[in-house]
Parts: C-alpha cells; structure tokens; sequence
C-alpha cells in the first residue's frame, strides 16, 4: 500500500489546483461579449470548450473528495467491485480509483 500520508497531500494539493482552475473559468465565462457577430460566434465557441474544462474539473474534484473520504474510511485502495486491493501502481497512476484494473474494464 502506498504511503497514505503522502497521496493525502497530493489529492489536496491537486484539489486546490483544480479550485483555482475552475474558478479562473467560472471568471472567464462571466465576462461580456463582443457585440461584434463574428467575434461573438467565436467566444460563444471558447465559452463551450470552457465550460466543458470546468465540467472535467468539477468531476475530479469530486473524485478526489471522495478519494479522500475513502481514506478516512480505511477504505482507500479496496475495489468497489470485487472487494480486493487494488494494485499500487494503478493507485499511483490514478489516485483516486475506486476499482482494481479488471473490475474496471
């Protein structure tokens, strides 16, 4: 098992990254558009890939929430699915994995 202590610190540390992230995209689409049509088309545009780089990020932060939850728990590392310890390497690869390589397939 990995040092819990260590992927703790780097689950919030990516978390507050993520917060940061998100809230400079939550800024972003608040701003007024262009009136000119073109432009306007062109931002409407950016807003959507935007909106959709804040949607993954919320979506991680939550995982990592939970991640987190799960190791209060004592139930960091355990495969929802089959109940065995998912492997080390898959946890370092993705931290906040709630199943082991086969049950996610």
């Amino acid at each position: 098992m990995p040092d819990l202590n260590k992927i703790k610190t780097n689950l919030k540390a990516r978390m507050e990254e993520l917060g940061v992230r998100v809230d400079q995209i939550e800024h972003d689409l608040r701003e007024p558009h262009s009136q000119d049509w073109g432009e306007n088309a062109t931002e409407s545009e950016g807003d959507q890939v935007l909106e959709g780089l804040e949607e993954a990020g919320l979506v991680e932060i939550n995982q990592i929430r939970a991640a987190l939850t799960r190791i209060k728990n004592d139930t960091y590392g355990i495969c929802s699915g089959c109940g065995e310890t998912i492997p080390e390497a898959r946890l370092i690869a993705l931290p906040y994995a709630t199943s082991c390589v086969k049950c996610a397939k």
